[in-house]
């Protein structure tokens, strides 16, 4: 069992909070949308986030993810949206955000990370344990926050206030 690490899954759950606060005057068209220049959109960015957890947390410690294949081949990194997501995927998507990282902790918690595979990231950082991982994603969410709240601001911006 590893030693308890509150603070690191407080802040990536606060994080999608805020995100899913910010964009919940969004229509599904608005979160759909795919603006000039960019080639994703808000819930893709969402589906993203969740896809790339499995991916450096569970995969790298030669586990299957606990999502649907098909929607974490979807949003792996390198993928880009190939359709529109319906209200009910959209809902689906969200539910997702927040169950995916109490599975997590869960797991954490219970050591099933204990033969983490060491690698390097893009953005050349290190990732040697599970916990360095845990210490990394808060990084990657608000990278995509980050983009989550520029694509509102193109995708709304024209049309009326941002909030």
């Amino acid at each position: 069992m590893y030693r308890r690490m509150d603070k690191p899954f407080k802040i990536i759950r606060n994080t999608r909070k805020f995100l899913l606060n910010h964009i919940a005057d969004l229509t599904v068209d608005e979160l759909n949308e795919i603006p000039r220049g960019f080639n994703n959109n808000i819930v893709w960015n969402i589906g993203h986030m969740i896809a790339a957890q499995q991916n450096v947390t569970y995969v790298r410690a030669g586990h299957k993810v606990v999502v649907d294949e098909a929607f974490f081949l979807a949003h792996k990194p390198d993928t880009r949206p190939q359709q529109t997501f319906s209200a009910a995927e959209v809902a689906g998507t969200k539910d997702l955000f927040f169950s995916t990282i109490d599975r997590f902790e869960s797991d954490y918690q219970k050591g099933l990370f204990s033969n983490y595979t060491p690698w390097t990231n893009r953005y050349g950082v290190e990732l040697n344990t599970i916990g360095e991982v845990l210490a990394f994603l808060p990084y990657h969410e608000g990278l995509h926050l980050g983009y989550v709240m520029a694509l509102k601001r193109i995708v709304v911006g024209a049309r009326r206030p941002i909030a």
